[in-house]
């Protein structure tokens, strides 16, 4: 049975890369994961073609729970996510959740089989509504 899959996009390269570095030392290679981070010119923002390449890395039949640091990076998350088909859109939630703490959590509940539903409500319990 294939885990829930984890995209972490940030404005930073270097914040989206340390939190998919902090997400595999601690849940190890139980989950598909990816990131993507920066511009297409290497700066500040968030690139939906980055973003396609690290859903479709990520990608698991189980879904795909993206985390994002930011408007921008949510946006672009979305505007990746309508140029899928539709059976893959379904599979695929944003989790309104700290980029670090819920990357990691997770991908802890994905690691432990939780379909996609379950994984973003975790993720989305570290904010309270």
């Amino acid at each position: 049975m294939a885990n829930v899959g984890i995209v972490i996009v940030s404005h930073s390269a270097k914040v989206a890369e340390g939190a998919a570095d902090m997400v595999r030392q601690m849940v190890g290679d139980e989950v598909p994961l990816a990131w993507a981070g920066g511009n297409s010119d290497g700066g500040l923002g968030t690139d939906v073609g980055h973003i396609l390449a690290a859903i479709d890395a990520a990608w698991s039949e189980a879904g795909v729970a993206i985390l994002v640091d930011l408007g921008g990076a949510e946006t672009n998350s979305e505007m990746a996510i309508e140029m899928l088909d539709e059976a893959r859109q379904k599979r695929i939630a944003i989790c309104n959740a700290p980029i670090v703490e819920g990357a990691v959590i997770a991908a802890t509940e994905a690691s432990g089989g939780s379909p996609l539903d379950i994984v973003k409500q975790t993720a989305e319990e570290l904010y309270p509504q």
